[in-house]
Order: structure tokens, then sequence, then C-alpha cells
């Protein structure tokens, strides 16, 4: 698949089919990931994968769909709040990363942003300044979503003097 069609057919996946997914390709793809822009090589992301018994204390509504499989991924501290920007910035693109090389190999994610809230912050026992960007469930899809139309680009670009 090339890196248009991955972008282009890529989607949220909300349930999936209860087969693992390699670990052994997971880890390749987060390899992959790493290679997403990040300033001054500070590679601003922690991956944790989250087990059962922790998984069933997160209490997701729909238990991420039943993915085989749940990571967390974490911005880690920063000394200034334009690093802390700069660190979230650089794990979405490393998260988006991951998302596209899964999907290229026929493996669907999701992203939630249930990692904000205080309760599953504690749960997770993060060090302190670290941030979850978004868990991921991983697995095979049982159903692919059909694409949602887009606004046109020409709406969201602007020419400045």
């Amino acid at each position: 698949m090339d890196i248009k069609q991955a972008i282009l057919t890529r989607r949220n996946i909300k349930q999936f089919k209860p087969d693992p997914v390699p670990m052994e390709r997971v880890e390749e793809w987060l390899t992959w990931a790493s290679y997403a822009p990040n300033h001054r090589m500070a590679e601003p992301w922690e991956v944790y994968v989250i087990g059962p018994e922790t998984r069933a204390q997160v209490k997701h509504k729909t238990n991420f769909g039943g993915a085989p499989l749940l990571l967390a991924v974490a911005s880690t501290p920063a000394k200034t709040a334009i690093d802390r920007d700069e660190h979230v910035e650089a794990v979405a693109c490393f998260i988006q990363n991951f998302m596209l090389a899964a999907h290229a190999e026929g493996v669907g994610t999701g992203w939630s942003s249930l990692g904000v809230s205080p309760r599953v912050r504690e749960l997770l026992a993060l060090p302190e300044g670290q941030e979850i960007v978004g868990f991921l469930p991983v697995g095979y899809p049982l159903e692919v979503p059909a694409v949602k139309p887009r606004t046109p680009i020409q709406q969201k670009l602007h020419q400045l003097p």
C-alpha cells in the first residue's frame, strides 16, 4: 500500500476481531513511528502495553471495541510550556505514523483520549509531568467505517501577504 492509499483509507476502528496481533509487528510499527518529527530529537514518547488487569480497571464504555491489544502513548515531561506543546505534537505525529504503519498491513487502530481523566492517570501511575496523548486499541477490524466527508481544503487554506 502506498502512502496516499494508507492516508486516504485509514479509519478509526471501533470494533475488532479477537485474533491477536503479533507483538513483533507492533514493535516494528512502533520503531517506524519513532521517525516522527520531534524538536531537538527529544523523542518524547513512552508506550505502555495495557494488560488485562489494568484494562479492566480503565472501564472504557466499549472495552475499546474488544481490541486484543491496548496501548497508551504518553508524552514525557517538559521544562517549559512551549516544550510541553512540542512534545505532545511530536507524540501525535508518532501515533499517526504508528496508525498508518499498522493500517498498511491490514491492522486497525483507534484513538481514545480517555487518558486525560485524573482517575486513569492515577490508575496508570504515570510519572509526574507525563501525559497520556492517546489510548490506541489495536487489532484486526471487525468492520471498517465508511469515509466521512471532509471540508474542501480550499476552505482551510489561507494566503497571507
